[in-house]
């Protein structure tokens, strides 16, 4: 058996970790509020302070994942092995950081307009954001909070699955489009690039909810 699983048979556990991953899932849902709110606006100067808002929510994710990985390493016994704890906040931050590309892209691109496929992408990137803030806010319950956890993981997963059609009639329609005169060859390159940041978004979702589903597994 292993020094640190013995130990924490009888040594009280550091429950600090819990409101920062609540923190960082926090982050990530107000981020995914911010895209959403992107991609619905017409007004190239709102678009711009909302890709300011959104990189300053990024920010802020990287300081709380700074902070989650130094108590780490200067914590003995923490709630979880403290790989899974380095994963979920590593990942959650990669989710993070995809959404502000996404809004970097937008800003640097300024796409003449969105498709509908782009809208419907951003909107389930936020409600798989926020089943990620739900699944945080009960990690620290995990035992009675198992079932519900669960079903956070398999609507994650339920919603990537979505997300995968969505992306490839996407990318069809956008050179469809470009046959018939519908898209530029420069607004077609510009609108690749942004649905496939979006699609990458909502895999790192999707990893989110393998991470919180391998916690469940162990100590669920």
């Amino acid at each position: 058996m292993k020094i640190n699983t013995l130990l924490s048979m009888f040594a009280p556990k550091d429950v600090k970790f819990f409101p920062m991953l609540e923190e960082t899932a926090s982050v990530l849902s107000q981020s995914s509020t911010y895209l959403q709110e992107l991609f619905s606006c017409e007004n190239a100067e709102h678009r711009n302070e909302l890709c300011k808002l959104i990189k300053a929510e990024e920010v802020k994710g990287d300081k709380v994942t700074g902070s989650i990985i130094h108590e780490l390493n200067n914590t003995f016994i923490t709630p979880f092995d403290r790989e899974d704890v380095h994963a979920l906040a590593d990942v959650m931050d990669d989710v993070i950081d995809t959404i502000n590309r996404c809004a970097q892209k937008v800003l640097l691109y300024q796409p003449t307009s969105f498709p509908q496929h782009t809208i419907t992408l951003v909107e389930i990137i936020k409600k798989g954001s926020d089943e990620i803030l739900n699944a945080a806010n009960e990690l620290s319950n995990i035992k009675k909070t198992d079932l519900r956890l669960r079903a956070h993981c398999k609507e994650i997963k339920r919603l990537e699955e979505e997300a995968d059609v969505v992306y490839e009639e996407a990318i069809m329609s956008l050179f469809k489009g470009a046959t018939n005169n519908t898209y530029s060859a420069v607004e077609l390159i510009k609108l690749k690039e942004i649905i496939q940041e979006l699609e990458k978004a909502v895999n790192k979702i999707n990893s989110t909810g393998k991470v919180i589903t391998t916690i469940l597994v162990k100590y669920a």
